[in-house]
């Protein structure tokens, strides 16, 4: 008599989600902060520098976690095994798959453009992209808002400070978003600006500096919540440059967008040591020699990426005058969508 057929395994599922360029409001995101600076808002764009995350159904219990860009690689007899140890080398993988509880055994492998420390949202994006992969193979409905609500908890359990919330939604939803920090809630909506018109007018460049957002947020975050009154005068007014270059973005006026991004810069630099180095303020004074109209670190500072606002037609003679003083240029173009997946065959 025959034996039994095995049971068909699924095919993978593969999802895709970009990292980002903030522009203004970085830090007010953190929650309970914006609650303090009403009206407060975030300005970002997304990057397609993607991250990938790909889960592949396997016979029996075995969890096998992958992450192909820093080549770290562990395994697990079983889900009891993963959730009892206490040291992973591939530490966002284990805690999503502790928190979605397959039934299964997989393989997940993840997948990252983003340099490390890059402060593009590298973290976040695969966070997303994680998320989404594990959801949709244990069979979970997420809206996008429940999933940035999962990916942002199970970051801040990783990383064991505040996670702020506007990192997610360009890997959701691609383009140019405000998101809204309000006391009935979050919200994001997109800005109607042409991506070709971001492309022209900014360079990305990479230090080569890892750097970790966790550190200088928690300094600002401290700082806020003990009553600094520099710090807390220094968001509100990062804050209202948010909020104005929001204006200045609906309008078009590429003037004051530069204006304002110098602003923000200049606000920033002076929340906490660490957010500058020499070498961040010498790529500025190089690109502003050729061409360069403003200029700032993303995310929370100390290494990373530098975002660049050029005057037209000097995008080219900046990058060239940035990575000749030894910054590392990355292709800047907006993704026109967040997350996607590949099609299942």
């Amino acid at each position: 008599m025959p034996g039994k057929p095995a049971t068909p395994i699924s095919p993978a599922i593969t999802a895709h989600a970009p990292c980002r360029a903030d522009l203004a409001g970085s830090t007010v995101d953190l929650w309970p902060l914006y609650l303090f600076h009403p009206g407060a808002l975030t300005l970002n764009f997304a990057l397609e520098i993607l991250t990938t995350c790909r889960v592949t159904p396997l016979n029996g219990t075995r969890i096998e976690l992958c992450s192909l860009d820093t080549r770290r690689k562990e395994a697990f007899a079983n889900l009891d095994e993963l959730i009892a140890s206490r040291n992973h080398r591939h530490v966002l993988a284990a805690y999503l798959v502790r928190f979605f509880a397959p039934e299964q055994g997989l393989r997940l492998e993840t997948d990252s453009q983003s340099p490390a420390g890059a402060g593009i949202s590298g973290s976040s994006a695969l966070m997303i992209s994680t998320t989404a992969a594990l959801a949709r193979f244990t069979g979970r409905e997420l809206e996008p808002e429940k999933m940035r609500v999962i990916a942002q908890n199970v970051e801040a359990q990783i990383i064991r400070v505040p996670t702020g919330c506007q990192d997610y939604y360009p890997a959701l939803y691609g383009g140019v978003s405000a998101i809204h920090l309000d006391p009935d809630g979050i919200r994001r909506v997109s800005v109607p600006v042409a991506p070709e018109e971001i492309e022209l007018r900014f360079v990305l460049a990479y230090t080569g500096a890892p750097r970790q957002s966790g550190i200088n947020n928690w300094e600002v975050f401290k700082a806020h919540v003990n009553g600094d009154k520099h710090v807390f005068r220094n968001l509100e007014k990062i804050a209202a440059v948010a909020r104005d270059m929001h204006q200045a973005l609906l309008r078009h006026d590429w003037e004051d967008v530069a204006r304002l991004l110098r602003e923000e810069w200049k606000l920033r630099r002076t929340n906490a040591p660490g957010i500058t180095t020499p070498f961040i303020d010498m790529l500025i004074a190089v690109a502003g020699k050729n061409g360069g109209r403003a200029a700032k670190v993303c995310g929370a500072g100390g290494g990373g990426c530098v975002l660049m606002m050029v005057e037209e037609g000097a995008k080219e003679a900046v990058a060239h005058a940035v990575a000749q003083a030894g910054g590392r240029i990355l292709p800047l173009k907006v993704a026109r969508e967040g997350l996607r997946f590949d099609a299942q065959t």
